[in-house]
């Protein structure tokens, strides 16, 4: 009977240790609506509970009302350099910061230039809100895979950018983080939205979703980028991976702090104004049985999408035309002959720059 009873303690002593774990995660957890938001619900701001009202969410407000709460919209860049134009005029308004991380390798390792870089001067209106980093690799920083690579290149908006910065760069607990792609573009309503209002911390911003242009609707479900969450702190703020996959912390509470937004954003995949630059983001991809030759064939892309076709004939990818679309990022509404290729792909060259009749 001892033995019995000896071999069952040491068990006992872990579910006492498993619970004081959950108590101290729920602790933890109320801690953090309480240092964000206990006094930001009392929010006296008509306008701000209006907005939030129908979302189920409180107020915000800043603990320092003389530091208002900050937009920072956090992108991974690779030669998207019309998109990025198009993203900075159609949000300039409502984002403080624009933090862009660039790297001298893709995904699968290997080394490209740094077109952000190299065309920096072309976006110097835009300067003063921007935030450039060159990614960084530790000498020990050795991808077995590439999805390592994507991993590493995403977390640098935060893990890289964020001790760096000072003075009016510098973020506060409660500042917004959108998290994304160039190509996932949050709606100015929904940054509005969000700097007003107490959001849930794994929240998704739903984006319509396009392909080669804003021509072609996906059929089927929106787009599940971009993220957002709050700043907590570098330690404990949500790490931009895990933040997109739904990853990190303890798997039963991830859950009660998810929240979704839908038609909250824009997204276009591989709308590019030159055959070039679409073999270049195949040539990138972490998945890479989609970078085969036979995807690469010059005329065979300008057919697939002059005709909505889904380039890999995937089961199930099908776009629907989308005659006169106005439902596009405002920039791009006011200069449609220049972006002509991001609203109409018809004719023989489906748009492309690169390509001759």
């Amino acid at each position: 009977m001892s033995m019995l009873r000896a071999s069952r303690q040491p068990w006992r002593w872990v579910r006492v240790a498993a619970v004081f774990c959950i108590v101290l995660l729920i602790l933890s957890v109320a801690r953090d609506s309480q240092s964000l938001s206990a006094t930001t619900w009392a929010s006296q701001d008509d306008e701000a509970s209006d907005i939030c009202r129908p979302h189920g969410w409180k107020p915000f407000r800043t603990k320092d009302p003389g530091k208002p709460r900050k937009v920072y919209d956090l992108m991974m860049f690779n030669t998207e350099l019309d998109h990025l134009e198009i993203r900075l005029n159609s949000t300039w308004d409502e984002v403080d910061f624009f933090v862009l991380v660039e790297s001298r390798k893709t995904f699968t390792s290997h080394e490209k230039p740094l077109t952000l870089l190299d065309n920096f001067d072309r976006f110097g209106p835009y300067h003063s809100k921007m935030i450039y980093h060159e990614i960084e690799y530790p000498p020990d920083f050795k991808p077995r895979r590439a999805w390592d690579m994507e991993d590493h290149q995403r977390n640098s908006m935060l893990t890289q950018v964020f001790p760096r910065l000072t003075g009016r760069h510098e973020p506060q607990e409660g500042d917004v983080l959108v998290v994304s792609d160039v190509d996932e573009i949050p709606k100015p309503s929904t940054l509005r939205l969000l700097r007003a209002c107490h959001f849930p911390r794994r929240l998704t911003l739903y984006s319509r979703f396009y392909y080669y242009s804003f021509q072609w609707l996906h059929r089927g479900p929106e787009w599940p980028h971009p993220q957002a969450t709050y700043y907590q702190g570098l330690r404990r703020t949500l790490r931009p991976n895990d933040l997109r996959i739904a990853d990190g912390g303890m798997r039963p509470f991830r859950e009660w702090e998810k929240g979704g937004l839908a038609n909250a954003s824009w997204h276009c995949s591989s709308c590019f104004q030159t055959v070039g630059e679409l073999l270049g983001k195949m040539a990138s991809f972490s998945h890479t049985s989609l970078n085969a030759e036979k995807y690469r064939d010059k005329q065979r892309i300008v057919d697939h999408v002059r005709k909505g076709i889904d380039l890999w004939d995937r089961e199930g990818e099908m776009f629907d035309r989308v005659e006169g679309n106005t439902d596009v990022p405002p920039f791009l509404l006011e200069n449609r002959e220049r972006f002509r290729y991001m609203l109409n792909r018809d004719g023989p060259t489906a748009g492309f720059t690169d390509v001759e009749v």
